[in-house]
Order: C-alpha cells, then sequence, then structure tokens
C-alpha cells in the first residue's frame, strides 16, 4: 500500500511539474498569458445591434459597444477606432463609458451598397483589434425600427436645442450647440425638445395618462474630460422601497447625466462642462423605455442626436 501512496505522489508532482513547465512556456511565449489587465485596459467590444430596411431603400446598421473595464476610456479616431469603408469613419464613438452601451449610432448605406460590409476596428491598448461588420440579410438581425410596437410606440421626435427642428432615428441628426462657443472649465446648459409620436389605445388603463420619456447626455467624442450636472429643474427620483423591503438594495438613483420628460412632450437639459480647450460631440438618448413595449433589449424605441460644441 505504501508503494501505492508513493506511485500516487510521485505521479502528482510530475503532473504539477508538466502544468508549471506550460504555464512558464505559454507566457515566455505571450507576456499577455496570465495578465488579468493588459496595458490599456480590458478590450473594448464593438457590437453590432442589427440591421434596417428603410422605406427610400437604404439600409442603416446600428452599432453598440461593451466596455468590460470599471471605468470608461477613450479611443481616439485613427489606428485604434476606424470605420471601412473609409467615407463612413468619423462617426463612431471616441469615448467608451464602462458597461453595456446599446444603439450608440447607426451608419445608413444607399441601396447600391446594401450588400457590402461596414466594418468597425476597435484596438484597446496592447490587445488584439476586435471588428464586427454591419450587414444586411440575416432576418434575426433586422430591427423592426419603422413599424410601431404591439402598443403604439414609435421613436420620439428630438431636436437640439429648445427650439431645433425634430425628427427621429438611431443616427436622427448631428448639429452645432445652440449657444456657440463655450469657456473650458465653465457650466453651460445643453437641452433637447421633444415629442412622443405614439398612437397608443386611449381606452387602455397603462396609458391614461402620458408615459415619461428618458434623457441620457452622454459625452461620444473629444480629447477632455466632461461634467455632468443636473440642472435645478430636475427632479431626483427617490427609492420607493423602505429599507427592509428586498428591493430597497437594488435601488439605483439615476445619474447626473440622465433626466426625464414627463410627456408627451417637453425640455431635456442638463448642465455641462469641459476640462479643456479643443472639439467634443455630446449624444443625447431619447427613450421610451417606460412603454411596455420598448426596451433596450427589444431593440426600440429610441432617438439620438449629437451636438458639436467648440471650446476655448
Amino acid at each position: 500500500m505504501q508503494r501505492v501512496y508513493k506511485t500516487i505522489a510521485m505521479v502528482a508532482c510530475g503532473l504539477l511539474v508538466a502544468v508549471s513547465i506550460t504555464v512558464q512556456a505559454q507566457s515566455s511565449q505571450n507576456a499577455r498569458f496570465l495578465s488579468l489587465a493588459p496595458g490599456g485596459g480590458l478590450p473594448i467590444i464593438p457590437v453590432l445591434e442589427g440591421w434596417i430596411a428603410n422605406p427610400d431603400g437604404t439600409t442603416s446598421y446600428s452599432f453598440g459597444m461593451i466596455n468590460r473595464n470599471d471605468e470608461p476610456l477613450d479611443l481616439p479616431l485613427g489606428e485604434g477606432n476606424y470605420i471601412e469603408p473609409a467615407k463612413y469613419s468619423g462617426i463612431q464613438p471616441t469615448h467608451f463609458p464602462a458597461g453595456r452601451t446599446t444603439g450608440a449610432f447607426a451608419i445608413t448605406v444607399p441601396a447600391s451598397e446594401q450588400d457590402l460590409d461596414v466594418w468597425w476596428y476597435l484596438t484597446t491598448g496592447d490587445s488584439e483589434t476586435l471588428k464586427v461588420p454591419g450587414r444586411r440579410g440575416a432576418a434575426a438581425y433586422e430591427l423592426d425600427f419603422i413599424l410601431p410596437r404591439p402598443q403604439g410606440s414609435l421613436q420620439p421626435l428630438v431636436g437640439i436645442g429648445d427650439r431645433g427642428a425634430q425628427s427621429a432615428g438611431l443616427y436622427a441628426q448631428i448639429g452645432d450647440f445652440p449657444d456657440g462657443t463655450v469657456q473650458a472649465g465653465t457650466n453651460v446648459r445643453m437641452s433637447v425638445n421633444i415629442n412622443d409620436p405614439s398612437d397608443r389605445d386611449p381606452t387602455d388603463s397603462r396609458f391614461k395618462e402620458p408615459i415619461p420619456l428618458g434623457v441620457e447626455f452622454m459625452k461620444f467624442q473629444g480629447a477632455g474630460e466632461v461634467t455632468f450636472t443636473r440642472h435645478p429643474d430636475t427632479e431626483v427620483t427617490e427609492n420607493p422601497y423602505k429599507e427592509g423591503d428586498p428591493r430597497f438594495r437594488f435601488f439605483r438613483e439615476p445619474k447626473a447625466n440622465s433626466t426625464q420628460v414627463d410627456g408627451p412632450s417637453g425640455i431635456g437639459q442638463v448642465f455641462v462642462s469641459f476640462s479643456e480647450a479643443g472639439e467634443y460631440i455630446i449624444s443625447a438618448k431619447v427613450t421610451q423605455h417606460r412603454a411596455p413595449d420598448s426596451s433596450d433589449g427589444d431593440q426600440c424605441c429610441w432617438t439620438n442626436v449629437y451636438q458639436r460644441v467648440t471650446v476655448r
């Protein structure tokens, strides 16, 4: 029996040595094999949300991303963040908030190019380049933004500033900040005007009152840091559950860059400051996600608008 134990012990030691040698060999061949956080952070993953067959014959591709790091990262336009064909590059984000971002931007191609792939490439630090194609054809990826949802939800109509012309879409419009050039380090008010075009059943008890619309302002492009502060008129949602309720700990207070418009129309606003001079783009995503037939998971129903800001 002692011989058996000795044999087992020798085999176990041999396996440990073999594993150790294998790991050392792999580590010497690839310095990142045992690294939990490669230089520059964990890779940012580009995501194709789906494609849309537009009534005018064009095709739109909706893109999102996943930042697995605990903090936001910036990848400037260029070798680490580009789109092919090159004529479509430049409208993608350079700022990537932590976590999952759904439907950050869209690219629309003419009917003559609907069979061509539009690739988005991202390289995070020392990580390998990741890419995803905007591609038409797979029914599972077709989005139905053009049609009303089962309870009538549609994409909100959104305009830049308090009085800008409204439109709806995944990349509804991009325009200049209405108040002109701003100074670094100064709080400036930024706003969007909103209207809900949804056609809901007035006899349905769920729709007796207008459904609130969510508004989230985000840094989209720009070299410096962007800080958001609530507008004084913004009502801060309080935890609706008592401390003893198990649901209490799951409540999260809305972030400073988020607000709500009670609907069916109104102004979403926030204060923004920029740490340094440069050219920035601030996006505003307006959602119908309080409606029963709309959510990020359903890929419906929101509108994105983008404001270019020059900071001196």
